[in-house]
């Protein structure tokens, strides 16, 4: 099975470089939508609910610091762990998401039930590292 790593430079390597924020989204979506479309997740490893919307540890702890990334800080990503349908579902949400700025990309998921959720009655900027269920983003984004 592929890696969120094996994903982001995937991703990376499609958009060029990039903020580290819009990259967590544009992971966190590619996996919302591999888990309606390809009723399959992409990669094992979870977004929390942070304070700015989803965030992957494993990600964060590769760019943590830094404001822009590309694929060359990936390099031990392997896109050839990605199947054809996973690459397909990237591509379709690099599509739509992709001209989108990561602050757009940040609000969009507070107005999302999965983020929603998972930080409960949290204030807006506080800390949280709760999970977001794989489970609360197939069923939010099937229905829309």
């Amino acid at each position: 099975m592929a890696s969120v790593i094996d994903a982001a430079k995937y991703i990376l390597e499609k958009t060029g470089e990039i903020t580290s924020m819009k990259l967590q989204k544009l992971a966190y979506y590619s996996q919302a939508w591999a888990l309606v479309w390809d009723e399959d997740e992409i990669f094992p490893e979870d977004f929390e609910a942070w304070a700015n919307g989803p965030v992957n540890k494993c990600l964060y702890a590769k760019h943590r610091g830094m404001f822009k990334v590309d694929s060359s800080l990936f390099r031990e990503g392997d896109t050839s762990a990605l199947n054809d349908a996973h690459k397909e579902t990237i591509d379709k949400v690099l599509e739509f998401y992709g001209d989108k700025t990561a602050q757009w990309l940040s609000n969009l998921t507070h107005k999302e039930a999965p983020w929603l959720e998972a930080r409960g009655e949290l204030q807006p900027m506080a800390s949280c590292s709760d999970i977001i269920s794989k489970a609360s983003m197939a069923e939010y984004y099937s229905s829309l």
